[in-house]
C-alpha cells in the first residue's frame, strides 16, 4: 500500500502544481488590463518599470504540441500502420510532456526523481515511435528536446544535448538517411535554446526576488533603527523632565517664583516632545504589512481554510504597508467568521505610482449579507478603511464575486503625505 500512497500523494502535488498555474494565468487575465494601464502611466510618467507580462508557466511551452500535428494527421488518413499502437504513443506522449513542463517551473519538483524518471519514460517513447513509424513521427525527437532543456540545467547540459542529437540522428537516420541530421540539429537546438532562456528567465525572477526582498529588509532594518533612536530621544527628554522636576520640588518651598519657572521649562520640554514623537512615530508605530500577511496565513490554515499569498512590486512605504496592513487583518477577519470559505487569496501587486491589495474569498458569505449594516459589505470596519484609504489618496471596494467575495484596496505606492488621521485611530475587526 506504501506505493499507492506515494502514487497519491504525487499526484495530488501536481494536480496542484496545474491549479497554481492556472491561478496564476487567470489572475493576469483579470488585472492584465489594469497592470498594463499602471505600466503604461508610469512609463509615461518616465519612470522606468518592468512590463507586466504574463507569469511563467508550463502553458507557454503547450503551444509546441503542433510540431505533433503531422503524425496526428497521419492517423486520422489511415496511414500509420497499426493505428491503435500509433494512438496510445501519441497519447503518452503528449500526456509526460505535460506533466513534464509544467514541472519544470517548480524548482523542486523539477529535481525530484519522479519528473526525471518521466522524462526517461518519455525519451523511450520517443525512440519507440521515430523507430517504428520514421516520417512526421520523427518530429518528437525536437520536443523530447524541448522537454530535456526546460527540466535538465547545469554543466551537463551541452553534453546532453549533444547526446540527445545523436540519437535523434540515427533514429532519424534508419528512415531518412543523410536526412536524419536535420533531426539531429533540430533536437540539439531545441534542446539548448530551451535551456539557456529557461535558465535565464529563471535567474532574472531570482535577482528580482532578491531585489525586492533586499529592499523590504532594509526598509525593516531602518524601522529597527528608529526604534533605537526613539528610544534615545525620549530618554533624553525623560531625564531632562525628572531633572527639572527635583528642581521644582526643591525650590518650591523657599523660591516658589524659581519653582514656577522650573515647571514652565517642564511643559515646554514635554510639548516639545510631544510634538518631536508624533512627527517621528507617524507610520512606524504599526506593524509590517510581512507581519500581518504571516498572521492571515497562520489564522487561516488554524481555521481550516487554504490561505494563497502573493507579493510583487518594489518596496513599500512604512504608511503604505500600515494602511494595507489594516486592510488585510479586517478582511481576513470577516472571511474566518462570516465567509464560511475553504479557500482565501491574498494578493499584493504594484508598480511605480500605486500598489493594490485584493483579498477574495470562495464563501457565500455571511448570512443576511445583503443587509446594509452586513459586516462583509456595509460594516463599520470597512467603512472606517475606506475613508482612511481616501484621506491617503486611495480606495477601497468590497462585495460579492462571481467566486465569493472581495476586497480590494489601492494606494498610491509614495503618497506625498499621508495625513495623521488616516492612521491615528486604530479600526477594530467588525
Amino acid at each position: 500500500m506504501s506505493w499507492r500512497r506515494a502514487l497519491s500523494c504525487h499526484v495530488q502535488a501536481w494536480r496542484e502544481t496545474f491549479r497554481d498555474a492556472q491561478e496564476a494565468q487567470r489572475y493576469w487575465k483579470e488585472n492584465k488590463v489594469q497592470l498594463k494601464a499602471d505600466w503604461k502611466a508610469a512609463k509615461k510618467a518616465g519612470k522606468e518599470v518592468e512590463d507586466p507580462g504574463p507569469p511563467p508557466t508550463g502553458f507557454g511551452l503547450l503551444p509546441w504540441l503542433m510540431m505533433g500535428l503531422g503524425a496526428f494527421s497521419n492517423l486520422l488518413h489511415g496511414r500509420t500502420p497499426d493505428p491503435w499502437v500509433g494512438v496510445l504513443g501519441l497519447l503518452a506522449f503528449n500526456s509526460m510532456y505535460i506533466y513534464v513542463v509544467f514541472n519544470a517551473f517548480d524548482k523542486e519538483r523539477r529535481k525530484a526523481a519522479p519528473t526525471r524518471i518521466v522524462l526517461l519514460l518519455m525519451g523511450l517513447v520517443t525512440v519507440a515511435l521515430g523507430l517504428g513509424y520514421g516520417d512526421s513521427w520523427l518530429m518528437f525527437f525536437p520536443l523530447l528536446g524541448l522537454a530535456t532543456g526546460s527540466v535538465m540545467r547545469g554543466p551537463w547540459m551541452g553534453k546532453t544535448g549533444l547526446l540527445l542529437a545523436v540519437l535523434g540522428g540515427s533514429v532519424a537516420a534508419v528512415h531518412e538517411g543523410w536526412d536524419g541530421i536535420n533531426i539531429a540539429y533540430a533536437t540539439f537546438l531545441s534542446t539548448m535554446v530551451t535551456a539557456a532562456i529557461m535558465g535565464l528567465s529563471e535567474a532574472v525572477r531570482e535577482l528580482r526576488a532578491a531585489r525586492e526582498e533586499l529592499a523590504r529588509r532594509a526598509v525593516e532594518e531602518e524601522r529597527m533603527r528608529f526604534s533605537r533612536d526613539l528610544h534615545d530621544l525620549l530618554g533624553h527628554t525623560l531625564s531632562v523632565i525628572v531633572v527639572k522636576s527635583e528642581a521644582a520640588r526643591r525650590l518650591a518651598a523657599r523660591d516658589m517664583e524659581a519653582a514656577l519657572t522650573q515647571v514652565t521649562d517642564i511643559e515646554s520640554v514635554g510639548r516639545q516632545a510631544l510634538t518631536e514623537i508624533r512627527e517621528a512615530v507617524t507610520g512606524y508605530r504599526e506593524g509590517s504589512l510581512s507581519t500581518e500577511l504571516d498572521r492571515a496565513r497562520s489564522a487561516l490554515t488554524a481555521a481550516g481554510i487554504e490561505p494563497v499569498v502573493r507579493r510583487s512590486g518594489p518596496p513599500l512605504t512604512p504608511q503604505t504597508e500600515a494602511l494595507l496592513g489594516w486592510v488585510v487583518r479586517e478582511a481576513v477577519t470577516n472571511t474566518l467568521r462570516y465567509s464560511g470559505a475553504g479557500r482565501c487569496e491574498i494578493t499584493v501587486s504594484g508598480t511605480a505610482e500605486l500598489v493594490r491589495l485584493t483579498v477574495a474569498d470562495n464563501g457565500d458569505g455571511a448570512p443576511g449579507a445583503a443587509q446594509p449594516n452586513a459586516p462583509g459589505i456595509g460594516g463599520t470596519g470597512l467603512k472606517g478603511l475606506t475613508e482612511r484609504l481616501a484621506t491617503a489618496g486611495g480606495s477601497l471596494r468590497a462585495g460579492p464575486s462571481p467566486r465569493g467575495f472581495t476586497v480590494t484596496a489601492e494606494l498610491p505606492r509614495d503618497p506625498e503625505e499621508l495625513t495623521t488621521a488616516a492612521l491615528a485611530t486604530v479600526p477594530r475587526a467588525t
